[in-house]
């Protein structure tokens, strides 16, 4: 069973594109004919140009809004596809979740005629920057370096590649795991938790007495005065990447 298929069923209501993120990742795709997103989840961050979506749960593709592209429920590790299928291949938020990563980015280099884009984090960075892994839950943190994927590694997996940083903004509207970072009250909301599988998957029990200690932090004004300097940042960077190459 797909991953998303337990974790995905609210994932249309807190994980809503961000509009800066989203132009970033369209600029880095270029003047592309038509697009295939590989993991494609709900739909977040597909161009006009998608022409297919590629997604293995069923949850998932069940919250695809009306109006977008055509979606197929498949694995990056095995694309229902043939060679050089579209101009460009994108893949957000999900090479962390294949099983078989080496497979997964030759599929995408097999598929894309001019340029793969993909969103993911460096762990190393995420670890040092955000506070809530670093002061609070640990064991998240732990959870997490099991399965991150070294931006160097995918760097070589796709045969080189440029790394773009990408800015988290203070207001970011997709709920991934850092995009809270200055609204702290937000990690206490179940629902807010379900759509992170940082969280999700590290399981309530384990990470339930960080997150008590972040709502005594919070109510008492200690984590307003611990982290002051961000109360007045636009955006951070705590570890996200776009990795871009051209095949």
């Amino acid at each position: 069973m797909a991953t998303y298929d337990t974790l995905g069923a609210t994932y249309a209501r807190t994980r809503r594109p961000d509009p800066r993120i989203a132009a970033q990742i369209h600029a880095a795709l270029g003047g592309v004919t038509d697009v295939i997103n590989v993991g494609a989840g709900t739909g977040s961050y597909e161009p006009p140009e998608t022409v297919l979506a590629v997604e293995p749960s069923h949850v998932m593709l069940a919250q695809r809004p009306s109006g977008s592209a055509p979606a197929v429920r498949a694995v990056a590790e095995r694309l229902p596809l043939c060679d050089g299928a579209a101009d460009a291949v994108m893949a957000v938020l999900t090479v962390h979740h294949w099983t078989d990563l080496a497979a997964g980015i030759r599929e995408l280099r097999r598929v894309a005629r001019r340029r793969i884009v993909i969103l993911t984090w460096d762990q190393r960075i995420f670890r040092e920057r955000f506070w809530l892994v670093r002061d609070y839950l640990p064991d998240a943190a732990a959870f997490d370096d099991t399965r991150a994927v070294p931006t160097e590694q995918l760097a070589d997996l796709l045969g080189g590649a440029r790394r773009e940083p990408v800015l988290v903004p203070h207001d970011c509207t997709d709920g991934f795991a850092a995009a809270y970072w200055r609204r702290p009250t937000a990690y206490l909301d179940p629902q807010v938790r379900a759509g992170i599988s940082l969280l999700a998957q590290t399981g309530e029990a384990v990470i339930a007495p960080g997150l008590d200690r972040l709502a005594d932090d919070v109510t008492t004004g200690r984590w307003h005065i611990r982290h002051a300097d961000l109360l007045g940042v636009e955006a951070i960077d705590v570890g996200y990447r776009l990795l871009v190459t051209d095949v």
